[in-house]
């Protein structure tokens, strides 16, 4: 039995994503920049595209710049905030993902921006007070935070960190990609500059994004040699990426709420047998409140002797979870999040367990058993 629980890392494509991609690899493939019929045919597609996720969220087509995913988008987004918009002060936590903290550190030791890091409350949500005394400067702030974790499924209010940005006179990146496509977007309704999205989270294709840019900012391209997106970004247009984005969307969100519940249905239902069966679990962060990100779970699993092997053993069970964010697989230092909120304890391991719309409450039934067989405790004894 092969039981895949690590959507955060990525997820199965949907069959209609894949059906609407299969005529642009087999019958379009036109170079968009070419002004032949050929070319024009793919031209409007990626701007229906475009047309279509800018309808999602409530913003202009011209303010959707395609990249090659999240990382990517971040990366632009910080980047032009200090050399397109004078940011020389970034305010970010020790929870972000590594494409918004390695950025801001390598600026930082090239001595470019002053970095803050706000403090964090126990349960790994961002403290606002704090947040509110690092907004208190005369220099040019961006504000870069995360909407959902991907580790800990905490959620920041989007809504009230923008309104502290637009008191400040601060800029506002947000790092959406776990939770795009996963909640609804108003972003005429909040004070937001930035965020991203990556296809790959929500059944879309690997190695498409998009950058919401805000269109009161100027910025300039990060890779020249092309006018593509608006001369934003050079380069041909991943074709079929964006075809499989805008789709991936489209299905999304006209399943949007029968998708939530049934995922955090799931998800609640494994806490519950956690819980149950497993003297001493505990969940990091805040990810076992129904208030979180409701495709992440985060587990401490009791003290036991498996603890250094555990999601080898559970892949040998055909069970695919992980240890920490997919960015960091095969590094042996864990994960930068749980070391922050000081979860780590020696032989206690701790797993992320991610769900979809295709994972099944049998699935879950089955990864708690082998994992309660791994801690050496039988599913059917209560404790």
């Amino acid at each position: 039995m092969k039981i895949y629980l690590d959507n955060a890392a990525t997820t199965s494509m949907d069959h209609e994503v894949i059906d609407a991609m299969i005529p642009y690899m087999r019958d379009h493939f036109g170079n968009p920049s070419s002004t032949h019929q050929f070319g024009r045919k793919t031209k409007s597609a990626i701007e229906n595209a475009r047309r279509a996720i800018a309808y999602h969220l409530n913003a202009s087509t011209s303010e959707v710049c395609f990249t090659s995913g999240g990382t990517e988008a971040d990366n632009i987004a910080i980047r032009s905030s200090i050399q397109d918009l004078g940011v020389t002060h970034i305010i970010t936590s020790p929870l972000e993902h590594k494409a918004v903290l390695t950025t801001a550190e390598l600026f930082q030791e090239r001595g470019t921006i002053r970095l803050s890091l706000v403090r964090l409350h126990p349960d790994g949500h961002v403290d606002l007070d704090h947040l509110k005394e690092l907004l208190n400067t005369e220099e040019t702030t961006l504000v870069s935070l995360m909407h959902g974790n991907n580790e800990i499924g905490n959620i920041l209010p989007l809504k009230e960190v923008g309104e502290m940005c637009r008191e400040a006179g601060a800029y506002f990146h947000s790092d959406t990609v776990q939770t795009m496509c996963h909640y609804a977007f108003d972003l005429r309704d909040i004070h937001i500059h930035f965020i991203t999205g990556a296809a790959h989270k929500f059944h879309g294709p690997k190695g498409c994004g998009f950058l919401y840019i805000n269109k009161t900012l100027k910025i300039k391209a990060q890779i020249t040699g092309g006018g593509q997106e608006r001369q934003l970004r050079g380069g041909t247009e991943n074709l079929l990426g964006i075809i499989g984005l805008s789709k991936a969307m489209e299905v999304a969100y006209r399943d949007l709420e029968s998708h939530q519940n049934h995922i955090s249905g799931i998800k609640q239902y494994m806490v519950s047998l956690l819980t149950d069966t497993l003297s001493g679990v505990e969940f990091n962060g805040d990810s076992a409140s129904p208030d979180s990100l409701y495709t992440v779970l985060n587990v401490n699993l009791p003290h036991c002797h498996n603890a250094a092997m555990m999601l080898f053993l559970l892949d040998l069970e055909g069970i695919a979870c992980s240890g920490g964010s997919a960015c960091s697989s095969g590094a042996t230092r864990g994960s930068h999040v749980l070391m922050a909120l000081d979860a780590i304890r020696e032989g206690r391991p701790c797993l992320r367990f991610s769900f979809s719309k295709y994972t099944t409450k049998e699935e879950i039934d089955y990864a708690v058993e082998k994992v309660c067989s791994l801690c050496e405790v039988s599913v059917s004894e209560k404790v």
